[in-house]
């Protein structure tokens, strides 16, 4: 029996894509509201026996995505479901995973342990916002990456004189897989944040001078990381064109204007989410292939290596 795919609304074109890489027909859950707002939810078919995958990424706005993935997880597994797996492309709230002023909440570990209680037997993601997210579930955790496919999809654009570059320590092994996957040398950016969207830049570890950057990060957000990293580099003599890649690609807030000013070349994203509209250089790199890899692996019991994020 195949497997069965179920689509949140947040990105039903990713969802239909992967239905057709499966060959599967998609099963697209009915999303309602009450009048006094609540949400409300139909899966619209059997799911009884059956080997269950829900395609719902968190991305903004990150609430109701959020509610209606586990209310999707609920449904499936009050109906019957044999095995029930949340497909995550985009995690919300994964920034949140640690205090930092000693009084907010760590908002990651809480809606890791809201997916295992809602019914999932396992969730898969893709290139989470930190490795160590994974220790935060109660039920398995498939760490999906997406980088070989951006790495392909960049190759042709590269010469001898590129440089991978991590616009802060936190991409810095991210930024080191790029650089094995395409023979090319690393630089690292040491950043201080200054407030939620304000970054300033102390210090650029490695060579950039005369060399063409690619900014490797996990997601685009506000921008500010990216416009602090790409002035920076400027400053300390890389030539043009810059590119930024990530494998989210959220574009929120202030980021279209904040972009707008970087004078970069292009964004390459991955289909993970739907951005907003912008005139901003971005193009998009299929993430269905991925993602119906996976599932189908899942699915026959196989394993995932080699699709895996380490470290």
């Amino acid at each position: 029996m195949t497997p069965l795919l179920l689509s949140g609304s947040s990105n039903r074109p990713l969802s239909a894509a992967v239905a057709r890489k499966l060959g599967v027909e998609l099963s697209p859950c009915t999303v309602g509201r009450f009048p006094d707002g609540e949400l409300n939810l139909d899966i619209g078919v059997s799911v009884r026996g059956r080997d269950v995958y829900v395609l719902q990424p968190t991305s903004p706005p990150a609430d109701p995505n959020l509610m209606e993935l586990l209310l999707a997880a609920s449904a499936v597994r009050r109906a019957g479901a044999a095995r029930v797996t949340a497909v995550v492309p985009y995690l919300g709230y994964a920034r949140q995973d640690r205090r930092v002023a000693g009084r907010e909440p760590v908002a990651a570990r809480l809606v890791a342990d809201l997916i295992g209680a809602a019914g999932f037997d396992r969730f898969v993601g893709v290139d989470l916002h930190s490795p160590a997210l994974e220790g935060f579930f109660g039920i398995p955790v498939e760490h999906l990456t997406a980088v070989p496919l951006l790495a392909a999809a960049l190759r042709l654009r590269l010469d001898g004189k590129s440089v991978v570059v991590a616009p802060d320590l936190g991409a810095a092994r991210l930024a080191e897989h790029y650089a094995e996957l395409l023979g090319a040398p690393v630089a690292i950016i040491h950043k201080q944040r200054r407030s939620g969207g304000a970054v300033s830049v102390r210090r650029i570890v490695g060579s950039v001078k005369g060399r063409r950057p690619i900014v490797v990060d996990d997601m685009i957000s506000t921008g500010g990381t990216i416009a602090a990293a790409v002035s920076a580099l400027r400053g300390a003599g890389a030539v043009e064109p810059f590119r930024v890649v990530a494998t989210h690609g959220l574009f929120a807030g202030p980021a279209k204007e904040i972009l707008a000013k970087a004078g970069v070349k292009e964004y390459l994203v991955t289909t993970s989410v739907v951005p907003p509209p912008t005139r901003l250089p971005i193009r998009h790199v299929e993430l269905a292939p991925l993602l119906a890899a996976a599932i189908q692996r899942l699915h026959d019991g196989k394993s995932l290596q080699g699709m895996l994020r380490r470290g």
